[in-house]
């Protein structure tokens, strides 16, 4: 609305890069151990806060909850009334129930990649299944709002994405997020991702089956257009910055090409134009929320900037 080129609508936090699962497709906890052993403290999560100003703040890792100030972190962002989204395997989530606070400000979002065979397959530890969703039923009594985040890699059918979807529901799950792996140089396995032309055909054919409400998503409409190829978006990745042990992730939350001091460097020294599913062949095969979400956003606000603009010119 302020004519702005580029602006953040949600900070990816990491205040630690440990973890206690080492799930195939994640290549945070391939980081070194002197880093592995590094944690953000309270007050540079709020610094990074208030530099980027996203109203929107996801808390990711590693676990957050292994972080020994999490319960200070969340509480003093959401004191700066910025919406929290809480990423969480959810083993440890029990044990927080009774500390977190219950607020409109702060969601629980549960790692659940599958049913149960495949979702312990594909944190390679068994029981992870059973422990989440058994927290996930425990939060939602204690009154959180709790949302599912959800990857799809190459052996998932359609018909297995769309039972797993409907198991969800039963829950009371307030929200669904799906993306389909990223193959990124980090990630310990190379050979289960999805492609960008089977990502589209995937979720054509899924989502054609989300009817009367069937699957409450949490996407914008037009992000799942652009997931089932019916529209041609662009990256935009400075609309979810990263911010970890490390700093200023350039570009994104999933490439690693550098590291910036503030949030003003890294928006002002990224070249931005190198990357992109057009740009850059790191990024051919993406088609992620943190990246395609916002410029689904920037589609949506540009009609009404074209109506305030139409009505300055009308007021003038």
């Amino acid at each position: 609305m302020k004519g702005n080129k580029r602006y953040p609508l949600v900070m990816m936090l990491e205040p630690l890069f440990r973890c206690n699962l080492e799930c195939i497709g994640c290549g945070k906890i391939q980081k070194p151990n002197e880093i592995l052993k590094q944690n953000m403290s309270p007050e540079q999560c709020f610094k990074a806060a208030r530099e980027c100003g996203a109203p929107v703040i996801s808390i990711a890792g590693g676990e957050p909850l292994m972080h020994p100030a999490i319960v200070e972190i969340v509480e003093g962002l959401i004191a700066m009334k910025k919406f929290i989204y809480l990423c969480t395997n959810a083993i440890l989530l029990k044990d927080f129930l009774d500390r977190l606070p219950v607020s409109p400000y702060l969601t629980l979002s549960v790692h659940l990649d599958g049913m149960e065979e495949v979702h312990d397959r594909v944190v390679d530890q068994e029981g992870t299944f059973k422990l989440a969703t058994e927290a996930v039923r425990e939060a939602k009594k204690k009154g959180f709002r709790v949302t599912s985040a959800t990857t799809f890699f190459e052996d998932t059918t359609v018909e297995d994405a769309e039972k797993f979807l409907d198991f969800l529901k039963p829950l009371g799950i307030d929200g669904i997020t799906m993306a389909s792996a990223f193959r990124y140089p980090d990630a310990p396995d190379q050979d289960h991702f999805f492609g960008r032309k089977k990502t589209f055909e995937f979720f054509d054919k899924l989502l054609e089956k989300n009817k009367n409400g069937r699957w409450d998503i949490n996407h914008s409409p037009l992000y799942l257009e652009f997931l089932r190829g019916k529209r041609d978006y662009s990256c935009t990745p400075w609309g979810n910055p990263n911010y970890s042990v490390l700093g200023w992730q350039k570009p994104c939350y999933l490439l690693d090409d550098g590291y910036a001091e503030t949030f003003k460097e890294l928006m002002e020294t990224t070249e931005w134009e190198n990357y992109g599913h057009e740009n850059n062949k790191k990024c051919a095969d993406c088609t992620a929320h943190c990246g395609y979400e916002p410029t689904a956003v920037q589609e949506a606000t540009s009609t009404v900037r074209g109506m305030v603009d139409s009505a300055k010119m009308v007021f003038q």
